[in-house]
This record gives structure tokens, sequence and C-alpha cells, in this order.
């Protein structure tokens, strides 16, 4: 039996233009009333998942920075933490510079985190919006949610959570296949593609965090087994959350390549996609139908 739904954010649960659907909600609210879990999984800082972790009122724990952090959005207890150790941070952000990309660096994993950058450049229009979303969303709390400093390496005294890069899709696959090349196992590099935008988000993290690893976490702390989650995911970033849970959801809409990269594709259920309440339609078909 199903008793932990985890649900990536952006390409699945929330719609084309990043917004939850009446289904989608009802349908959480009303697998919740039944006793189920439901967890959010997302790339997005913990910061900007939190609002609508504590909109839905989820109790299972927020599964932020593509698992490199896993915290409670109501009293910001801390479930796991995979910071990015301090010395590959630092290759990392030389790389990345010497590369021409623009670093985002998230920081302060005990709060409620702060997105820390130095530079922005004047044809990188998806980041400068970005970063006013991220202002925009936080209202009062902007100033400590995003924070410009003089110089990132100045600023990196101390791990941060993640480094990340955006750009075009093969620039970022560039700039993936260079941080690989050069820090090799030190880090882990997540890239999110956007194909019909020509955007691309390249996460670098610690080696060992993982969706599924903060899924893992999550399972762990509510005394779950892997048996017992679903995980509904659309993109690259998600195979190891897809992988772990007994129950493997793929978007209608998702990236192309994802199936590639499924070690038993054969056992993954497909829904339709984040415009047609592809989450509502497999929670609705593959659990409340059998309660």
């Amino acid at each position: 039996m199903i008793r932990l739904i985890a649900l990536d954010l952006d390409g699945t649960l929330l719609n084309s233009r990043g917004l939850l659907s009446e289904r989608n909600r009802r349908t959480i609210s009303v697998a919740r009333e039944r006793g189920i879990q439901v967890a959010l999984v997302t790339g997005r800082r913990f910061r900007d998942a939190r609002p609508l972790a504590l909109e839905l009122g989820l109790d299972a724990p927020v599964i932020s920075h593509n698992g490199a952090l896993t915290k409670h959005a109501r009293t910001l207890e801390t479930v796991s933490a995979l910071l990015l150790p301090l010395d590959a941070a630092r290759e990392v952000l030389r790389v990345g510079r010497e590369h021409g990309g623009d670093a985002l660096l998230s920081d302060e994993p005990d709060g409620a985190g702060v997105l820390v950058y130095d530079h922005l450049s004047d044809d990188n229009v998806a980041l400068a919006r970005y970063i006013a979303w991220a202002r925009r969303i936080h209202g009062d709390e902007a100033e400590d949610a995003v924070r410009r400093v003089e110089s990132l390496e100045e600023y990196m005294d101390h791990s941060p959570v993640h480094i990340a890069f955006s750009g075009g899709c093969e620039a970022m696959r560039g700039l993936s296949r260079v941080i690989e090349s050069e820090l090799g196992n030190r880090v882990k590099t997540l890239a999110t593609m956007y194909p019909k935008q020509d955007f691309a988000l390249l996460d670098i993290i610690h080696p060992e965090a993982s969706k599924g690893a903060g899924v893992a976490a999550a399972a762990r702390e509510l005394g779950l087994m892997r048996e017992e989650v679903m995980a509904i995911g659309d993109n690259l970033n998600d195979l190891e959350m897809l992988e772990y849970a007994g129950t493997g959801v793929i978007m209608g809409n998702s990236e192309p390549t994802l199936r590639a990269f499924l070690r038993d594709v054969a056992r993954f259920h497909t829904t339709a996609t984040n415009d047609e309440d592809g989450v509502a339609i497999a929670i609705e078909e593959m659990i409340l139908k059998s309660m």
C-alpha cells in the first residue's frame, strides 16, 4: 500500500505556467485525508518550495536542492543535509567563471535559506527573470531571501548547499561536461532541460545527494519502506527518485531522454501531462480508486 507520495514540482505538480491546478490541489487533499503523506521533491531552493508546502499543509519533509537539503516546512527542522564540500565548491566556481557562467550560491541550510550572487551578465535574461521571481515571491522577506555580494569567492568561506548555473541547453551541456571532467566524482552535476524554451539549469551538489536520497531520508523518518512510496517526475533530476520508489510514475510531458536512463523502463507507469493534471490522474487511478 502506498503511504507516501513524492512529487516533483516544475513540470509535474505545477502546470506550464508554474501554477497548481484546482484538481491537483483537491486530489492531494483527499489523499491526505485518507492518511497518505505527501512530500514535495524539487531542485528548487528550500525557501522557494516552502510556501507551497505550507499552503498545502504538508507534514512530510520538503526535499529540496535536488535532495541536498531535506527539511520540515513549518518548523525548519532539518532531516538531512549534504552540503557541497568547500574545496570542491571553490573549484566549481572557478571552472564556471572561466567558461562565462553566472553563478548562484544557495546558503544558510539551518534556516529558511538565502540565494547569493555577485554578477549577472547582460544577455542572461532567464537568470535575471529568475532572480526577480525569487525576490517577488518572498515579498517582505525578499532582502533575506536573495542577496547580492561583491564577490562570491570572498563570501564563500564555508560549505554551501549548492551552486547553480543557467543558460541555453547546449551551453549548459558543455559546462556540465567540463565540470565533470575537471572535478570527477568530487561533485554531482544535474542538468534540468527545457528544450522548448532552450533553457537549462545546471545544479552542482554533494556527490551523494539526489532526490532519491532525500525521499529515502523522509521515508526513514516516517518509518516507511520504499515499497510504500510513489514518486512522480518528469526530468533527469528525478531519475534516482523514480528508481528508489516502489511505484514510479513518469509525466506525459517528461524529458525525452529520461526513459533511456531508467534501468527497467517497463516497470514505470505513465500519466498525462502537467497541463492535463497528470498528478491528480495518477493518484486517483493508482491509489484512491483502490481505497
